[in-house]
């Protein structure tokens, strides 16, 4: 397995409930093959204002070919009117992980 093959897809929502709601249908779906969901202190610019907000940020590891699905997923649940979803590709890693990811992630 090439690292470049999986990735990490992150997110944030607002309360812990539709975080947990989020990864466990992902996990189920096998979009993910491991959700970490942390809380993070997040200050931003909304409609004209600097907001700060506690946030549950979501580091959802899959496969770069799942990326778009993984997306929509997310998309298709978020309560955000604009959320942060953002996919990134490995560039290296441990090849023993990969074999991980590739065995409870489904192929698209």
């Amino acid at each position: 397995m090439n690292a470049d093959e999986f990735g990490v897809v992150s997110t944030t929502l607002a309360n812990r409930e539709d975080a947990e709601r989020i990864a466990q249908s992902l996990l189920a779906e096998k979009l993910a093959a491991c959700v970490q969901i942390t809380g993070v202190d997040s200050r931003y610019v909304w409609k004209g204002d600097i907001v700060r907000e506690p946030e549950f940020l979501l580091l959802i590891k899959t496969r770069a070919a799942q990326f778009e699905n993984v997306i929509a997923h997310i998309k298709a649940q978020h309560p955000y009117e604009v959320p942060q979803i953002l996919a990134t590709p490995f560039t290296a890693g441990f090849v023993g992980y990969f074999d991980w990811l590739a065995e409870n992630t489904r192929a698209p």
